[in-house]
């Protein structure tokens, strides 16, 4: 029976591997002439020079003084420690170009430039294309979508300097309280999971961008964040083949040129206690590279994260991690003592020299694919014509459009008909200090009626300013709510605030029609399931707030499906029609 299992879990990889196509046309594989670099850049590279090739840092694409003292730590790293790449965090479109050549001018091997751009380029640089979370995909269930999503990415963040993105997503959301994930995830199937996916990957991959698979061996099905802590996923090695890890093996089968992976503890996979997937050989080197056969790069999460650093020192972590089989030790909170450590390592024989060359070989190979042995820097003259451009912002739009997704629909309360002055609207922000998260909802909004009122809070507004609002609110005829919580790092919850979930059950309680748009967590319903209609739109972006409220107006139709189960009333592909009306 259990022979059954996997011959039918392989069979439904592969129908999630060929989708449209045989697999990807991946152009990263290194010509001759890369070849060539590779072997005579490893023969020639001192042991530090190695070590630092596995070592990538952040930085951030924003304006940096050629004196400031940021720009003096990044040459340091460049030029003393010799590390191998870096990731970006934040920045804007002509400073992050500048920089990442004057970067590469620095360096004597070619930079690998990272960043992770889930939503596009918009992810990270303030003017590039935005795209709604992957869970927005899961909604729309096209390939088409996924795969110019992962196009347009690769597009324009070449156009910047950054070869890798990490993503996409492929943790199975199978934790409705899963504080960091959710609707990073394209959904809780793991068969259109792998199948969007790929699409992705393919889309990113090409068209000159590598691809990350994460976050290895799956962060789906957890309430905590390993920002934190250190999680533990307590499935069964049978379910885990059946869920975690059947999108890895799937998106490994069709060619996806790195993974991502998890600080979770796995006793399944590794009974050894607290031990971070990210730490252990068994899961490194004995499940990823031996049974899913993965040749490509592995990349850890961030080493500055709390899955790790409240077990071990950075240079315990990243000798271990290098141990385990991995490739590049990611945002270490000791990059120097990291690079020290490695070397002793290798000089008194706790780490082979072999082991060494075969992750820097990879590395190498990979900027020889990117072509950066050839040609490191970018056309500052070509970004007008390269980011944001009209073509990219419409699939953007449209993708915010048709995620829309309409659970309920009481007594067909949508598309809204209400005059000027006879609906309440709140947007509730669970997120300290971002009071004014739903200020396009409302402009929009008003653009078509004018409310009765507009009720603004956050996590800070207390509750007799929310008692009056209430009170207010009973004048009007009908209430809209816009509901607002971000996926942080280190947040530990997607939840709203319980006196903002208070009002929200205290308006539905009243006898005035309630509609609740969620810009978050497709789950919120479950703790108001009373209200009249509810519309998820996946991210609080100004364009999914417009889309929303197009929406609301019968503007333009809704058709997105859950990817998600939310209750019995609401599983997965659950999702009502809305045909526009003007």
């Amino acid at each position: 029976m259990a022979r059954i299992k996997r011959l039918f879990l392989w069979l439904l990889i592969w129908v999630a591997v060929l989708g449209h196509s045989t697999g990807f046309k991946v152009p990263l594989d290194p010509d001759a002439s890369g070849k060539r670099w590779v072997r005579k850049t490893l023969k020639r590279m001192t042991l530090e020079e190695k070590v630092g090739q596995m070592v990538c840092c952040r930085f951030s694409g924003h304006f940096l003084n050629g004196a400031s003292d940021q720009r003096a730590r990044l040459r340091d790293l460049i030029l003393k420690q010799k590390v191998g790449g870096f990731i970006l965090f934040g920045g804007d479109i002509y400073a992050t170009a500048h920089l990442t050549n004057s970067l590469q001018r620095s360096a004597s091997v070619p930079l690998l430039i990272a960043s992770d751009l889930e939503r596009g380029l918009g992810n990270q640089i303030e003017g590039a294309t935005l795209f709604p979370p992957l869970m927005s995909l899961g909604a729309t269930r096209s390939e088409d979508a996924a795969y110019r999503m992962g196009m347009i990415t690769a597009l324009e963040a070449r156009a910047v300097g950054i070869h890798m993105t990490y993503a996409p997503v492929v943790d199975v959301n199978i934790n409705p309280d899963n504080p960091i994930i959710n609707v990073r995830s394209l959904g809780e199937n793991p068969w259109e999971v792998s199948r969007l996916a790929n699409a992705f990957i393919k889309g990113c991959q090409e068209n000159g961008l590598i691809a990350t698979a994460k976050h290895f061996p799956g962060h789906g099905d957890t309430a905590q964040d390993s920002h934190s802590v250190l999680p533990t996923v307590s499935g069964d090695r049978e379910h885990l083949e059946q869920v975690e890890l059947f999108p890895f093996r799937a998106v490994i089968s069709a060619g996806v040129r790195a993974v991502m992976t998890a600080h979770l503890h796995l006793p399944a996979l590794d009974p050894t206690p607290k031990m971070p997937a990210t730490l252990s050989r068994p899961v490194m080197t004995d499940l990823l590279r031996k049974d899913l056969g993965f040749q490509g790069l592995i990349v850890t999460d961030a080493m500055d994260m709390g899955g790790i650093t409240t077990l071990y020192t950075a240079s315990e972590a990243a000798l271990m991690a290098v141990k385990a089989g991995v490739d590049i030790i990611l945002i270490s909170p000791e990059p120097e003592e990291v690079v020290r450590t490695l070397a002793e390592a290798v000089r008194s024989g706790a780490v082979s020299q072999s082991r060494i060359d075969d992750s820097v070989r990879r590395i190498l190979e990979v900027k020889a694919g990117l072509g950066l042995h050839k040609n490191r820097e970018v056309d500052i003259g070509a970004l007008p014509r390269s980011i944001a451009n009209s073509g990219y912002l419409q699939s953007a739009r449209q993708l915010f459009e048709r995620s829309l997704t309409l659970v309920k629909n009481d007594d067909g309360i949508l598309p809204l008909a209400v005059k000027d002055g006879k609906v309440a609207l709140f947007a509730l922000s669970s997120d300290p200090g971002d009071f004014y998260a739903g200020r396009a909802f409302v402009r929009e909004f008003s653009k078509r009626c004018a409310p009765s009122m507009a009720f603004y809070a956050d996590a800070y507004t207390g509750q007799e300013f929310m008692r009056q609002a209430r009170k207010k609110a009973s004048q009007s005829d009908e209430i809209v709510i816009a509901l607002f919580s971000r996926l942080r790092s280190w947040k530990g919850s997607i939840g709203l605030e319980p006196r903002q979930l208070k009002l929200v059950k205290d308006l539905a309680a009243s006898e005035k029609p309630v509609v609740v748009v969620s810009f978050g967590s497709p789950y919120f319903v479950r703790d108001f399931p009373e209200v009249e209609a509810y519309l998820c739109s996946y991210r609080f972006a100004r364009d999914s707030q417009a889309a929303a409220v197009r929406a609301l107006f019968g503007e333009i139709g809704v058709s997105g499906k859950l990817p998600v189960s939310i209750s019995e009333h609401y599983p997965r592909g659950h999702g009502l029609e809305l045909k526009p009306v003007r």
